[in-house]
């Protein structure tokens, strides 16, 4: 047997309507981290309300700006995989896997080489949380409307 044919037999494979799930457990675990920390870290005062409502429009700015493409480049492409049992790991491609390791070690780096103070950083996790949730609740939308979304490919 061939180290392909080992690969494929042993390979994590999930139906592409279950990939859309898993999707959208990784995103939301991702949103759900940040604004966990970023509202455990807000600092308590008469403009933290304000701060809090920048971070919000920053995050929704964001999504539309941003995280609206991805997520929509994403739900194309995995509904549109030829493969009928792709790999568990391929809500991704290998460019959002780069993208998404550059992230969390820029925000590690920046937090343990304490550049910019636990105050921004709270709000800054807010701001990249929404964009996250919201695009959790796309993929949600998409497995749930899988259906409807494939009956013309």
């Amino acid at each position: 047997m061939s180290l392909k044919e080992q690969a494929t037999k042993y390979k994590p494979g999930v139906p592409k309507r279950h990939l859309l799930l898993v999707a959208t457990s990784v995103w939301l675990f991702a949103g759900g981290f940040l604004a966990f920390r970023g509202i455990r870290s807000m600092p308590a005062g008469d403009w933290a309300w304000w701060k809090t409502a920048i971070a919000i429009i920053g995050g929704l700015m964001f999504f539309w700006i941003l995280f609206l493409r991805i997520s929509t480049k994403h739900i194309r492409r995995i509904t549109s995989l030829e493969i009928l049992r792709p790999c568990v790991f391929s809500f991704f491609d290998f460019r959002s896997y780069l993208m998404m390791a550059l992230m969390i070690t820029m925000g590690v780096t920046v937090r343990k080489l304490h550049l910019v103070s636990a105050e921004s950083i709270s709000y800054f996790f807010i701001t990249m949380a929404l964009p996250l949730l919201i695009s959790a609740g796309r993929f949600y939308l998409a497995w749930n409307r899988y259906e409807e979304i494939t009956k013309d490919e």
